[in-house]
């Protein structure tokens, strides 16, 4: 593989899916978050996030009384081992296997995933893209 550089920002800054069940979709997302190392952000009755996924419910003001459709949402993990541990949680908190965990090639040398349902038909991964480094950890954002 060649060696490659990606100068990046924040593509994408949040995301939201709105479910059916929050009480399965907080039980699923703890379970998942939990090898990847992403703390529960907050919580209300209606919605709880982690990082930058925010999950509500229809009725939540922010959700606008509709479920979202069908999303693939892939989280970057620190290496194989997150990577087999976020696909066991997933199976184990009720998500369905959509991929087991295994190189992928096809996308590129090094791809490692893991591929679950979550409650609500969301194609949920994690992914680690082989030794790299970073310039950051994070973004640190200040206001």
């Amino acid at each position: 593989m060649e060696t490659q550089r990606l100068e990046r920002g924040r593509l994408v800054d949040h995301i939201q899916l709105v479910v059916k069940d929050l009480a399965a979709s907080r039980r699923f997302y703890e379970a998942v978050m939990e090898p990847l190392g992403i703390p529960l952000g907050g919580e209300a009755e209606d919605y709880f996030w982690f990082d930058e996924l925010f999950v509500s419910t229809p009725d939540s003001e922010a959700a606008q009384g509709q479920l979202t459709g069908r999303h693939h949402i892939a989280f970057q993990a620190a290496d194989r081992a997150a990577v087999d541990a976020f696909h066991k949680a997933a199976l184990e908190a009720g998500g369905k296997d959509n991929g087991p965990p295994g190189e992928r090639p096809q996308y590129h040398p090094g791809y490692y995933g893991a591929f679950a349902l979550d409650p609500d038909g969301n194609n949920i991964e994690a992914v680690y893209h082989g030794e790299a480094k970073r310039s950051a950890d994070s973004v640190t954002i200040t206001y």
